[in-house]
């Protein structure tokens, strides 16, 4: 009898040996951010590393989302942009003119507009044995509510736009400090989402895809063309600040001295303050967040949303309610990009809705899990440090790379000129170079899902 000799698998790393591996990827993050504080300047660096802090808590999200339950979301740049609502929502003075021209009006019509969509739900279910007439009838009362909405908020509407438009035109905010719209951003988030999940979580897994690319763009052309709740194109500027100004810190005693410790101008040392306490808020929060994302992944709930995702019908058969934990799962991924977005807005002191682009919001983010480890909270944090550098970087990069191979060219060669030109644009090449990469030699991430 002839006995067939099994070619022996690779072998597992041991705990020790992956966790001294993950030690040694952040390590070089780290160093990589060293080298840019080095060569370019420590203000850049702090710029990158504030980013990249964002950018890790997105990727959580949608690890949660992706790793977690195996729920395709392509509708990031949406979430992301409700977070940057709340910034405006919750931080900017409310506009006293505005309230007064439509503010009522305006609370009016979103009031029908809740109490339609209400409604609406109300005569579905109370019409269930009417058969084909259950439509006609749901679609005449939401037609007929959302005409009454219309027929409210539109005059107000207009009246609230044309107060001071160039400056205000909009109803401003609740003048409150702009930490909370990171907990307000999350909640605006979650809601969408469970609208959405809600409608399409209990279809196939493609509809959850179209369903998050559609309600994103919807998002974003609703903050583009609704002045009166975002000022629409025209942007809102000036958020306030949980830190200090660097104008209020230059004028200090203790910064002129420490700055003269450092040998630092004055703006130099206030600029790097400002991103350093930045830095140590947008910690505290990635860390609070992945505390959390580990102790539900290590709890009964994680494995059983892991079973859930390996096979649904397994789950289905042993008592789980499928629909209901991903739906769940779908809300707390939301929400966590939702907090990323109001962070991001805080640091950028504006809101811009013409900035959300599915490029920047969705497709980084996914290369960010897949390139760190789906499935891997540690591996999604690294993912987006790593992605996000090499995407501000590979600019700089590309010019340094075309400036050595074209140093043997006379300074006005058409080669030459091409090639630096060129390089602003080797950020999506820099980005597939690295994917492909990663999925030859490490298909599972840099960091993969730990096999429990």
């Amino acid at each position: 009898m002839n006995q067939q000799t099994q070619r022996p698998g690779p072998a597992k790393p041991s705990p020790r040996g992956a966790a001294h591996r993950n030690l040694v990827l952040f390590a070089g993050m780290g160093l990589l951010l060293v080298i840019v504080g080095v060569a370019q300047s420590w203000n850049v660096a702090l710029s990158i590393l504030n980013m990249c802090l964002i950018s890790a808590i997105m990727a959580l999200g949608v690890n949660i989302q992706w790793g977690y339950a195996g729920l395709f979301n392509v509708g990031i740049m949406g979430f992301a942009a409700l977070g940057g609502l709340a910034g405006v929502v919750v931080s900017m003075p409310p506009v006293g003119a505005a309230w007064a021209a439509g503010g009522l009006g305006v609370m009016a019509g979103l009031l029908i507009g809740a109490l339609t969509l209400g409604g609406g739900m109300l005569v579905w279910r109370l019409s269930s044995g009417w058969g084909r007439w259950r439509y006609w009838v749901t679609g005449a009362a939401v037609l007929l509510g959302y005409a009454l909405m219309r027929s409210v908020i539109d005059p107000s509407i207009a009246a609230i736009e044309a107060v001071d438009a160039a400056r205000t035109g909009y109803l401003g905010g609740f003048g409150l400090p702009i930490l909370l719209s990171w907990i307000v951003g999350g909640l605006f988030a979650a809601g969408v989402a469970w609208v959405v999940g809600k409608i399409s979580l209990g279809l196939r897994a493609d509809y959850l895809a179209i369903a998050t690319l559609g309600i994103s763009e919807i998002i974003i052309y609703v903050l583009k063309f609704e002045d009166w709740l975002s000022r629409g194109v025209k942007n809102v500027t000036g958020l306030p600040r949980p830190v200090p100004y660097e104008v209020d810190l230059q004028a200090s005693g203790w910064l002129l001295s420490l700055a003269d410790r450092f040998h630092l101008s004055v703006v130099d040392a206030s600029s790097l303050l400002v991103k350093l306490c930045y830095a140590v808020l947008f910690s505290a929060v990635l860390l609070a967040i992945l505390w959390l994302s580990e102790t539900a992944l290590r709890a009964p709930w994680g494995r059983m949303m892991r079973a859930i995702r390996d096979n649904e019908t397994a789950a289905n058969a042993m008592g789980k309610n499928v629909t209901k934990q991903h739906l769940l799962v779908f809300v707390l991924g939301s929400a966590v990009i939702g907090v990323a977005g109001a962070m991001m807005v805080t640091l950028d002191g504006q809101f811009t809705p013409t900035s959300y682009q599915p490029l920047r919001f969705t497709f980084l983010i996914w290369v960010m899990v897949i390139a760190g480890g789906s499935g891997n909270n540690w591996g999604a944090v690294l993912g987006g440090f790593m992605i996000w550098f090499f995407w501000i970087e590979a600019e700089p990069m590309g010019l340094w790379l075309m400036d050595v191979i074209t140093s043997g060219l006379p300074p006005t060669h058409w080669l030459r000129l091409h090639l630096l030109e060129s390089a602003a644009h080797t950020r999506l090449m820099t980005m597939g170079i690295i994917l492909l990469l990663v999925l030859r030699f490490s298909p599972r991430g840099l960091i993969p899902e730990a096999r429990r």
